[in-house]
């Protein structure tokens, strides 16, 4: 690994303590597919003055998820029938809230993103003739699914890893970012955290100044209790939010069921061999299948279970008639209201629904039983049906001490993905902040819905349209020591402020280091509890506004939490821009909520004098539906003085431009194709 230290050559003093500050051309923050594919691109077109920061390596949402099989969407190209950029564009683009340009741009690269990634490492499967098989994914229209198994990603990860050595690009692992530092409105560096410097007289804070800021930190997986995030990561939208910079779509998450035990998707082949659903009491007693009395047929009860594998995330779409998203409703109920646990069991087949005939494999459903059988899966339990079809999906738990031979699987549903985050242009600029790049699950590019498996494809498009745009336009220096220094210097103040007066000095005990971890999880506890409560799956309008009051009342208290230990202070840096984060969400919700809007994509927006769901549910389990002109725009959400405010901005559409070569190729030899 080249975990090499450059040698500062310059520091700002504050209190007769000298602070190092790392100058480089291009600040790398993440070691996610994104940010690495931004590294290897840069360093491929010259731009070879890069730092990558990172908190661990292997510590992201890329190298710690996947499903049974972790899909990458790309162009089709690989089926009889026919696929074009404008089709895979439109597939993009139809789940509304998106941006049709931003489409476009995501569908053009989306081969030569999958293209690059085959070329230096990515197993991705060809048959004989050399075609890169796919299949269809949610939301999608054609065959355009690519995948190498449980760890797609993650194998992603350490491809693109392994081309940052071979090219020798500095990395500063065990930092992390804390503050961002703008100057106007553009970016000029970041402070961050070393954690083996804590000890020292600068507790461990350094400085980066920097022509342009690549940000790569992933999704917001630190505000939710209940997540499938890996817990190592948290997300760090809240610097770029601090600082000003505009997101779109905050509203708009997916939530899906996953094992809890273990966080993992439980979608795709855990699914489509049809495992039966129990309940348990807080003890484990008192085993129940609990799904039977809300299908009319045993045949009805199979066919959602087997949907719930290519339309994982809850969707709202998909819960009227016995639709497969009933199931993450009724899992939430177990769970939720009635404080049960609730578990897949793949050592058994769902029992009958009452009235109904026994289950078996001539009567799951067409499209389940056709599936099965193509797979030779056509095995007498669900476990020996995952075995023939998807053998690594067995593997993956076993690997993590689950056998799910023997045990049932524990699961819930829970935060899996923000399809909204900052507002970038077409080269996945931030609108609002010149020379920062979000890129990857931190940028905002997807809307309502979106096909499964695009994130991976928007991460490597992103990466290769920043790389482009800071070779192309901003190769140069125009940041100047004065420029830097001028603004630096208040960031660092309040951040070395937060670290001398949040370690505290007063210890009554040997046991308050302890103390104080509790305490500063209990606080990190009560805004995860919040947003799981009210700004996940389930949300209505009174409970959001309630609990937004609170949020603010919390991130203003955060000035009150101090740690017993300097070891401690990456965590509380982490926190504060967490909950600033968790506030900035839920207004945004909130706001969305307050325009009377519905029920969407993954959120249920419960009302009095909604639409009935199901006639076996409580009385309450009453939806709004979307109001459908909401599909044609887009929330932006920034903070102003303190304040967080929203406006809408309407949807672009998809270009329909007749792109003639000769004018394209003088556009592209004088570089004014990178202006937008």
């Amino acid at each position: 690994m080249n975990m090499q230290e450059d040698t500062p050559l310059k520091s700002i003093q504050l209190d007769s303590v000298p602070f190092p500050v790392h100058q480089v051309h291009t600040l790398i923050i993440g070691s996610g597919t994104a940010a690495l594919k931004a590294a290897n691109r840069l360093h491929q077109l010259g731009i070879e003055d890069i730092i990558i920061i990172t908190e661990s390596l292997k510590g992201g949402t890329s190298y710690n998820t996947g499903s049974d099989k972790q899909t990458y969407y790309r162009l089709a190209t690989n089926t009889k029938e026919p696929d074009s950029p404008y089709m895979m564009a439109q597939d993009l683009f139809q789940g509304g809230a998106m941006h049709g340009d931003i489409a476009l741009v995501e569908s053009m690269g989306s081969a030569e993103g999958f293209y690059y990634l085959s070329s230096i490492g990515v197993p991705f499967p060809i048959h004989t003739y050399g075609g890169y098989v796919g299949y269809k994914t949610d939301h999608d229209s054609r065959e355009r699914g690519c995948s190498i198994g449980p760890y797609t990603s993650k194998k992603m990860v350490e491809a693109l890893l392994q081309e940052v050595n071979r090219r020798d690009i500095p990395i500063h692992e065990h930092t992390e970012v804390i503050s961002l530092i703008k100057n106007r409105d553009r970016i000029v560096g970041a402070v961050a955290i070393d954690r083996k410097a804590v000890l020292d007289e600068t507790y461990g804070l350094r400085l980066y100044m920097a022509e342009n800021v690549v940000f790569g930190v992933g999704g917001p997986g630190g505000i939710y209790e209940d997540s499938v995030y890996p817990a190592c990561h948290s997300g760090a939208i809240g610097l770029a939010l601090e600082i000003g910079a505009e997101a779109n779509n905050l509203t708009e998450s997916q939530f899906g069921l996953a094992s809890t035990k273990f966080r993992w998707n439980v979608s795709g082949s855990y699914q489509q061999v049809i495992p039966a659903y129990i309940s348990t009491d807080s003890d484990g007693n008192d085993p129940r299948e609990f799904l039977q009395p809300f299908f009319q047929t045993t045949e009805e009860l199979c066919n959602a279970i087997f949907l719930k594998g290519y339309q994982w995330p809850f969707d709202v779409n998909k819960i009227m008639n016995g639709g497969s998203s009933l199931i993450d409703i009724l899992v939430y109920r177990e769970q939720v209201l009635l404080g049960r646990k609730v578990f897949m069991d793949f050592r058994r087949n769902p029992s009958a629904v009452p009235g109904s005939h026994a289950f078996s494999l001539d009567a799951v459903g067409t499209v389940a039983r056709t599936y099965l059988e193509r797979s030779d899966a056509l095995a007498e339990t669900p476990f020996k049906r995952l075995q023939r079809m998807n053998p690594q999906a067995i593997a993956l738990y076993r690997d993590h001490g689950i056998d799910l031979e023997t045990e049932p699987l524990e699961v819930a549903v829970s935060a899996q993905h923000n399809n909204g985050g900052l507002s970038v242009d077409l080269w996945w600029e931030s609108v609002n902040i010149k020379h920062l790049f979000p890129v990857g699950e931190v940028a905002g590019t997807h809307g309502v819905a979106r096909p499964g498996g695009s994130a991976l494809n928007s991460g490597q498009v992103g990466g290769e349209r920043a790389a482009r745009k800071i070779a192309g336009s901003y190769h140069g220096r125009t940041v100047s020591w004065d420029d830097f220094e001028q603004v630096a210097v208040d960031v660092l103040k309040r951040m070395y402020t937060i670290a001398k007066h949040g370690v505290a000095t007063n210890v009554q005990s040997q046991n308050r280091e302890v103390e104080a971890l509790a305490e500063l999880g209990a606080y990190r506890r009560t805004y995860r509890q919040r947003m799981s409560k009210v700004g996940a799956m389930t949300r209505s309008k009174t409970d959001v506004e309630a609990e937004l009051k609170a949020a603010e009342l919390q991130v203003d208290s955060f000035r009150h939490i101090q740690v017993d230990t300097r070891y401690l202070l990456p965590k509380l840096f982490q926190t504060r821009h967490l909950v600033l984060a968790h506030q900035v969400y839920l207004s945004a919700i909130a706001a969305y909520l307050s325009q009377g809007g519905g029920s969407r994509g993954s959120a249920l927006v419960l009302h009095s004098e909604g639409k009935t769901i199901h006639d076996q549910l409580e009385a309450f389990w009453r939806y709004l539906p979307e109001q459908e002109y909401g599909r044609h725009t887009i929330m932006s959400t920034r903070m102003e003085h303190g304040s967080v405010v929203h406006e809408y901005i309407q949807c672009r559409a998809i270009p329909d431009d007749d792109f003639w070569f000769e004018t394209v190729w003088r556009d592209f030899l004088s570089g004014t194709y990178l202006q937008t």
